[in-house]
């Protein structure tokens, strides 16, 4: 529906049929309040379109007194299509800002961790093996237990808490000012105050509960019930098949956001615009409609809606009020002359008014929605001549227009209820817009007035006016439209009026452009950049949300830059459509990964990243001992040396396997070299209690394997993959002990 914009009546004066001069002389002063509000990011500068009051024109403005008022610095002040423009620098600030919220690329989009426990039944169809996290230990841990009832197979495993692990994920990690416009750089975010916060509301059902460890790290303790269907079925390796092996992933999730406070950079805008503007000298004709009905207009119709309009006439410049003869009113449809209704009004007054009843019913239109336009007139005429710079008159004639809409089920817009207004009181209403300069054709555009308010009261009522925009905002205080295709190059105005519980008005404006709807194509890499780990390369590219990117035109290429080749690299499937691809290196080294992207449309997009795989580092191997033992009586006459593996990985996997051996100087020449080692332990014992029945000097020798401390894609991955070392490389003498016999006591007493 087309929307009139009219003084505080919401009316269109449309034109004067005798052209007035004005003069500089008798004027008046206005003033106008610009929006104090504080914004951060890149808002250093803003422009204004502020409303001018009502009965004040843009032509009647004299530009050379306009003025900006305020701590601002003024960048251009203008009168540009009968509004105040006026552009100004913010005052800068330094601001902490706290309760910034974290979320998944986009506003309010939770991350989402799904990690589970792999429990397997044996063969037997008895026991089943549970394995699960250990926090303590910061390994993966498991025991056999018995399933559930008493028959063979045992279908379910104990009902039973078991612990999972996941890392906290920061992948697209997004951060705003507590909505989705204001967006804050992550360089403010103060790391110290990063805080974690699970979504309590989207737990699932197994839920028990969770630690958080470091700020990285989950540990979700969770309910395997035998009635549960939170698992999915494990493949089993082929060495497992027979009997009644199977296996089970037991799944749990959690959706969780980040919390933060910031240092940024605020701008503050405030102020006012004063001016001069000229009264008229001759006599003038100045004209006001009011749509009594209907209210709210538009209504819904049933039958028919009956269309009240008022209207009103009002001399300015003019006394003789012995000389006017009569008043005119004409209202009728447009372009219907067959509806033209005339009244008179044959009072000496000034000023005068008549109302004007029409009617829609649903016989005039089809669809869901119309809008009646209707043409007015008011002329006054003399009994004399008047005498002007233009010539002599007999009368003096102003047109308007108003418009009145109906809708069959849900309204598209509000207009303002206008039904004799209450004299205006207090304070105007400030309305302020946020939406972006630019937005990509066929693309969803979020644009908001819920930061205007009323400094004495409350917003009532939002009624936007989006002309050349694809859908209607309504009158919500914050909406969504789109431009189209054809479009692309234009700009745009974008008008809010508000009103407040005074039924006092305040209005703005601003501009958007349209430009071509080209895909924004990104690519993004998480997981571990570790040499035989699990790495997740994302497509987030976008394009407009009418035109689609077209999935068989994505192309992505992975390139070995250095260090590995491209034969290092190992995923499953291709490289086209995906939004997530697990990816693994063979090799350190530098790699880079390139999308293209094309949309319905045809346009394009393309992008790389170029990322690090750091190497596998080998384990740190230590161990101590004491240098000497001695046989004891007690224990068979065998000595036990004590030992303790201090052993560690740097990059933070975890050992998982420890093989300790020892050979012996048989014919204690202190030369080991020609000995063979004897295996004594390959439990991944951490601490060793070594026993040995011979004196003499023994040589220990620990081997220790990692297993991988973080996620990897085990169809890509040996054995020899997992880095191991041994104890070679300590200095020799802290590898040695001697046993010894213990000195008999002697009693010298007799």
């Amino acid at each position: 529906m087309n929307k009139i914009y009219i003084s505080l009546l919401a009316v269109i004066l449309l034109f004067l049929s005798i052209p007035i001069s004005m003069k500089a002389a008798n004027s008046q002063n206005k003033t106008i309040s610009i929006p104090t509000e504080i914004l951060t990011g890149t808002k250093s500068k803003q422009t204004y379109y502020l409303a001018l009051p009502s009965g004040v024109s843009g032509s009647s403005i004299n530009t050379s007194s306009l003025k900006y008022n305020g701590t601002n610095e003024k960048v251009a002040l203008s009168i540009e299509n009968g509004k105040v423009k006026v552009t100004l620098k913010g005052v800068e600030a330094k601001q902490r800002i706290d309760n910034i919220l974290g979320y998944n690329a986009s506003w309010q989009a939770p991350f989402v961790t799904t990690p589970g426990n792999s429990i397997w039944r044996y063969s037997d169809g008895i026991r089943w093996q549970i394995n699960q996290w250990d926090q303590y230990s910061n390994t993966q841990k498991h025991n056999d237990v018995n399933g559930l009832g008493s028959g063979v197979p045992r279908d379910d495993p104990p009902d039973m808490t078991i612990a999972t692990k996941s890392d906290v994920s920061r992948d697209g990690l997004k951060w705003y000012n507590k909505s989705v416009d204001q967006v804050i750089d992550p360089v403010s975010i103060i790391e110290s105050s990063v805080q974690i916060t699970v979504l309590k509301e989207s737990l699932p059902p197994q839920y028990v509960s969770h630690n958080i460890v470091n700020g990285s790290q989950f540990i979700i303790y969770y309910k395997t019930d035998a009635a549960a269907t939170n698992y999915d079925a494990e493949n089993l390796p082929d060495s497992w098949k027979g009997g009644w092996a199977t296996g089970r992933r037991y799944r749990t999730w959690l959706n969780y956001y980040f919390t933060a406070s910031a240092n940024v950079t605020s701008y503050k805008y405030s102020g006012n615009v004063s001016f001069d503007y000229n009264l008229p000298t001759e006599p003038t004709l100045t004209g006001d409609v009011t749509l009594i009905k209907p209210n709210p207009n538009p209504a819904k119709i049933t039958d028919k809606v009956p269309v009240r309009i008022s209207v009103k006439g009002e001399l300015q410049a003019y006394s003789d009020v012995a000389n006017i003869k009569e008043w005119v009113f004409y209202a009728k449809k447009k372009d219907q002359n067959g509806t033209l209704q005339t009244k008179k009004e044959n009072a000496k007054s000034l000023t005068a008014s008549k109302e004007f009843d029409f009617e829609i019913a649903t016989a005039d239109f089809s669809g869901e929605e119309f809008t009646q336009n209707y043409d007015l007139s008011v002329i006054v005429r003399f009994n004399k001549k008047v005498y002007t710079k233009a010539g002599e008159i007999d009368s003096l004639e102003v047109k308007l227009r108003t418009s009145a809409g109906v809708y069959k089920n849900t309204p598209t817009v509000t207009f303002p209820p206008v039904v004799n207004p209450p004299a205006p009181k207090g304070k105007p209403p400030i309305a302020s817009i946020r939406a972006p300069s630019e937005v990509k054709a066929g693309d969803d555009v979020l644009i908001f007035g819920n930061g205007s308010y009323d400094p004495d009261g409350y917003i009532k009522d939002y009624w936007w006016d989006t002309s050349g925009a694809q859908e209607k905002i309504g009158n919500a205080p914050n909406g969504t439209t789109w431009y189209s295709q054809s479009d692309v190059g234009k700009t745009f105005n974008i008008l809010l009026t508000v009103v407040d519980n005074d039924s006092m008005f305040g209005s703005t404006s601003t501009e958007i452009t349209v430009i071509k709807p080209e895909p924004y194509a990104r690519l993004s890499v998480g997981g571990t950049l570790k040499q035989n780990r699990k790495v997740i390369l994302t497509n987030s590219s976008t394009s407009p949300t009418r035109f689609p990117l077209v999935p068989e035109k994505t192309y992505v290429v992975l390139t070995a830059l250095t260090g590995g080749s491209n034969a290092d690299i190992k995923y499953s499937g291709t490289l086209g459509q995906f939004e997530t691809k697990e990816l693994l290196f063979k090799q350190p080294g530098t790699y880079k990964a390139a999308v293209y992207v094309e949309n319905t449309l045809g346009y394009s997009s393309s992008t790389s990243i170029t990322f690090t795989i750091v190497p596998d580092e080998v384990p740190v191997n230590y161990f101590s001992m004491a240098g000497v033992a001695y046989r004891s009586p007690e224990n068979a006459n065998k000595a036990l040396v004590s030992i303790d593996d201090m052993s560690y990985s740097p990059d933070k996997d975890v050992i998982g396997r420890r093989v300790w051996e020892y050979r012996y100087d048989s014919n204690n020449d202190g030369n080991f070299n020609n000995e063979t080692w004897v295996m004594y332990s390959d439990a991944n014992q951490e601490r060793l209690n070594m026993e040995l029945s011979q004196v003499g000097k023994y040589e220990v020798r620990l081997t220790v394997f990692e297993e991988f401390g973080q996620p990897t894609i085990d169809e890509f991955v040996t054995a020899g993959d997992r880095k191991s070392t041994n104890s070679d490389g300590q200095v020799q003498s802290e590898r040695i002990v001697e046993v010894k016999n213990r000195a008999p006591e002697v009693d010298w007493s007799w």
